[in-house]
């Protein structure tokens, strides 16, 4: 039988790799091809190649359905040429219809804007997204919770620790494990006083409160020693990179000749936008063009010579633009321009760890056999975009794994966008809270 958009929704399956877009959502729609992001391009993280070697053919059944549901007669899996390994492995699971699409070993590549253009040539206009080329990608985490959504609810998370750690590893934690477990597991930190990146050394925040939970997007626990690039980096607040961009950028562009999204040919040129910190306002020409940015830091973190923040600065104007209602509707776009200049213009990923001083890390990460034992879990009531999520349970209940206990919100006498959350380890709810609800194991 088919998966039906409301299992999916039920089932609370987002995007596990991103901003946890409701997957429901994405497989209402008609297309003619799903790829499947196995770019996994973030500089130490390895969830993705795990979960393909273990669970391939469930990644498989995922795709599938996927493409059942959507109406594809195509599935591409996009996945790095070097990882030889997992691609003999997959294709000997692939269906009639599905193939392998090889992707170069650059950063971003698992942009899903780039990863469509590499896979298919197709280029996605500025502020549209892959179905108006008839494309719909899923991570692939989210494919396999795709292949067992009607038997299974999402609640667990895959997540690679890596970094200043004993035992770099990639580990299956119950949604709402604190951090810490996480760590734990890869026998923690191997410096005193480190710094924690959630996420990928380029588009990552920190943190440094290892209660934070697991949520359906987390991917990845990197430790790094303070004094670390990336943690400088990501330390600076709007006001030092503004004044420090208003101070030193020279205008050579390279930030905007190497820009992704600029080379599919979108209206973002970086090193404008740098020229906004000394003047002019929103929807100028150099400042309009800021919304269609991926925030990848590739400006920031690579491609500058000068060490300055142009994707803070685009990030900035992005949240001034959408504050004042505006938007730039029919940019001028340049889709040739990804012909032109896309394929001598890729930033090595080699390259790129060697520019953020990540080379001297193991950049390995094995799926450990053996799941944390986990005391308590919260599970927080917002991890997708979209409302969040209503309580249905109340402090005193017991749960089993599996069971609901936040719904999808009716506003209106419609339901509101966004998925249904459910309990990730048998025990009592303990607290509930505007951020979320605790389960005890008892």
């Amino acid at each position: 039988m088919p998966i039906s958009t409301e299992q999916l929704a039920k089932a609370g399956v987002v995007g596990a790799g991103g901003a946890g877009f409701p997957t429901h959502v994405k497989l209402s729609a008609k297309a003619d091809t799903v790829v499947i992001n196995a770019a996994e391009c973030e500089p130490l993280l390895h969830k993705d190649q795990e979960l393909i070697l273990h669970y391939g053919d469930r990644l498989v059944e995922g795709l599938r359905r996927a493409m059942e549901a959507v109406g594809a007669k195509r599935g591409i899996v996009g996945i790095k040429r070097k990882y030889d390994k997992v691609i003999a492995h997959l294709q000997k699971l692939l269906l009639p219809g599905m193939e392998i699409g090889p992707l170069d070993d650059v950063y971003p590549a698992g942009d899903e804007f780039i990863l469509v253009y590499q896979t298919l040539g197709r280029v996605i206009a500025p502020g549209a997204i892959p179905i108006t080329v008839g494309v719909v990608v899923l991570n692939v985490e989210t494919a396999c919770n795709v292949a067992v959504a009607d038997r299974t609810p999402v609640i667990e998370k895959y997540v690679s620790i890596a970094g200043a750690v004993q035992n770099p590893c990639t580990v299956c934690v119950p949604i709402g494990a604190p951090l810490s477990v996480c760590l734990e597991a890869a026998g923690g930190a191997n410096i005193d006083d480190p710094a924690y990146v959630v996420g990928g050394a380029m588009m990552g925040f920190l943190t440094a409160d290892l209660s934070m939970p697991v949520s359906k997007t987390t991917g990845g626990l990197i430790v790094l020693p303070k004094d670390h690039f990336i943690v400088q980096r990501k330390s600076w607040d709007w006001e030092k990179a503004a004044r420090v961009g208003r101070a030193a950028c020279d205008q050579c562009s390279k930030c905007t000749e190497l820009c992704p999204r600029y080379l599919l040919g979108h209206p973002i040129e970086p090193a404008k936008t740098m020229r906004s910190l000394g003047f002019n306002l929103s929807m100028e020409a150099n400042t309009a063009g800021s919304q269609f940015c991926s925030e990848c830091n590739l400006c920031s973190y690579c491609s500058c010579p000068e060490g300055l923040d142009p994707r803070r600065v685009n990030a900035q104007n992005k949240q001034r633009i959408f504050k004042e209602g505006k938007r730039w509707t029919n940019p001028p776009f340049d889709p040739e321009r990804a012909e032109r200049l896309m394929s001598f213009r890729k930033t090595p990923t080699a390259r790129l760890m060697q520019r953020i001083c990540l080379t001297q890390f193991v950049n390995k990460g094995p799926l450990l056999e053996a799941r944390p034992n986990v005391s308590s879990v919260e599970i927080l009531l917002k991890q997708n975009v979209g409302a969040a999520a209503v309580p249905v349970v109340k402090i005193g209940d017991h749960v089993r794994a599996g069971d609901p206990v936040a719904v999808r919100p009716v506003v209106d006498g419609k339901t509101a966008l966004g998925v249904d959350h459910h309990a990730s380890i048998d025990g009592i709810i303990t607290a509930i809270s505007d951020r979320g609800i605790r389960i005890d194991r008892q």
